[in-house]
């Protein structure tokens, strides 16, 4: 019997693009969720992040979503102008800047509330299979988050 040899360069075995493809679909899936509550993608995170805790740093809010200051910053920029945050320097250090959300960036929680259930309706995927996907790449995270750059 002939043996097949599996080619590890063969598209469809790569984690990298598995992971690519997939965040892009994803994406796709929350926009026309989220586009009735005027955000992007990008600015959800944000928000999901400040209506976990608000007030925060730039810096603080810029590593929770592993995103560097200089990326964040439009991001903020954007959301300042909606009105849903103000960013102020930090009244415990002049040098840094606190995001905190206005009570429009407040109230749009209740609206945003929805969307989770909104996206599992949308993907035909339940909680339990939701949470072990986000288990194993929060494991993949940790261990790319350990290899020296």
């Amino acid at each position: 019997m002939p043996t097949t040899a599996v080619d590890p360069l063969a598209l469809d075995r790569q984690v990298c693009f598995a992971l690519v493809t997939t965040a892009r679909q994803i994406v796709a899936v929350y926009t026309p969720v989220l586009e009735p509550l005027g955000l992007t993608h990008p600015q959800y995170l944000v928000m999901l992040a400040l209506w976990q805790s608000s007030p925060r740093r730039v810096r603080d809010l810029a590593d929770t979503l592993h995103l560097e200051p200089a990326t964040l910053s439009p991001l903020l920029k954007r959301l300042e102008s909606a009105g849903l945050l103000d960013r102020r320097r930090d009244p415990d250090d002049d040098r840094a800047l606190a995001v905190s959300l206005t009570p429009a960036g407040v109230a749009l929680r209740e609206r945003a509330i929805a969307v989770p259930g909104q996206i599992m309706e949308r993907l035909g995927v339940g909680v339990a299979e939701l949470e072990r996907t986000r288990d194993a790449l929060n494991v993949l995270l940790e261990a790319a988050e350990r290899v020296p750059a």
